[in-house]
């Protein structure tokens, strides 16, 4: 089974290649405002899935180790989608919010379909728990 540190780094390639994406979006469509919003969402929910990796990877340290499990930072990471949320209110002719909110999900979609491909190319054999 892959570590949380390659998920997540296979992750980042692929919402830095979004970015991309949506960066052309910005610069050659006629929504830049929807396009610039995608990308603060998706710049915070990396940061957020940034956090919950690291956080994830103390956790299972401390199970290891028999020591007090630490917090997963929930209330950093709603902080974080407050924050992207307040940025695209206070500039909405440059953010747009609803835009903003779909990117702060994008790449827990990602993860999802990630996980998703990954099982069904890599079956559990036996069906056995890990």
């Amino acid at each position: 089974m892959e570590n949380l540190r390659q998920i997540h780094n296979r992750q980042k390639r692929a919402l830095f290649f979004l970015l991309a994406l949506l960066a052309l979006g910005w610069g050659f469509s006629p929504w830049p405002t929807v396009f610039a919003g995608l990308i603060l969402g998706v710049l915070f929910g990396l940061y957020n899935f940034w956090i919950l990796t690291r956080r994830m990877e103390r956790f299972d340290r401390a199970l290891a180790d028999g020591k007090k499990a630490p917090s997963l930072g929930s209330g950093l990471r709603f902080a974080s989608g407050i924050a992207a949320a307040a940025i695209a209110v206070s500039l909405p002719e440059t953010f747009d919010l609803i835009a903003t909110v779909i990117g702060l999900m994008i790449p827990y979609l990602f993860l999802l379909a990630e996980r998703i491909i990954s099982q069904l190319k890599h079956p559990d054999p036996g069906g056995k728990e890990r």
